[in-house]
């Protein structure tokens, strides 16, 4: 029996078609939002922060519009101190980290065959997390002007943190038969409602860090 055939055996046939409005959504959104920075000039002091607002709405779909035209929009940012922003928008740089390290590493593992005790989620877990810190800890170094080994601290404390809702999403889903294969737009909605589950968990870290380093700069 094709092993394919039987992952996410125990999902519902309606999370299908809900997987594939929210990718379209998000992605409708992520385009809507890149043409505003890139292509209509409302561009941000680091490249990092643009695209985090751009990768934010892989995992919070239209609304991350509500959201960017609230505290991203870079004609606002100016006007919006750190410290008045809600945690989640301080949180999406996490997010898009862990959104861009899904779409390089899942492949990368399941191309390269490795597992952990049998299992290739152990090695997606590990990778995901490396790949995330990297992508972090250049936006942290970027947005903060902090050292690089603060940004790496700082941005391995967050990923950390962040796993704890990502990754115990993920080891949820396996050991309940509820994991679909890569190939399966469910997957992928899925990886995003882990996203979410990330900032969750985060979001402690996060405020923490804040209030103990001041962002140089709006996102």
């Amino acid at each position: 029996m094709d092993m394919n055939t039987t992952m996410g055996a125990g999902l519902p046939d309606w999370l299908t078609p809900v997987a594939w409005t929210f990718t379209i959504l998000a992605l409708l959104s992520l385009a809507v939002i890149a043409a505003d920075i890139w292509a209509l000039g409302h561009r941000h002091r680091t490249a990092t922060s643009e695209i985090t607002w751009v990768g934010a709405a892989l995992f919070l779909g239209p609304a991350a519009l509500v959201l960017y035209r609230r505290y991203g929009r870079s004609s606002h940012t100016d006007a919006q101190p750190t410290d008045t922003r809600p945690v989640i928008v301080d949180s999406l740089p996490g997010g898009t980290a862990s959104a861009l390290a899904h779409i390089v590493g899942v492949p990368l593992v399941i191309a390269s065959g490795l597992t952990i005790a049998g299992i290739d989620l152990w090695v997606m877990i590990l990778v995901i997390a490396v790949l995330a810190t990297a992508v972090l800890t250049v936006h942290e170094r970027t947005a903060t002007g902090v050292s690089t080994a603060t940004a790496l601290a700082r941005a391995a404390l967050t990923v950390a943190a962040f796993d704890i809702g990502m990754g115990g999403w993920m080891l949820l889903l396996h050991f309940n038969d509820l994991m679909p294969p890569a190939t399966d737009v469910r997957f992928w909605f899925l990886m995003q409602i882990g996203i979410l589950a990330g900032l969750l968990t985060g979001a402690p870290v996060v405020a923490r860090l804040r209030r103990t380093t001041r962002l140089a700069t709006a996102l």
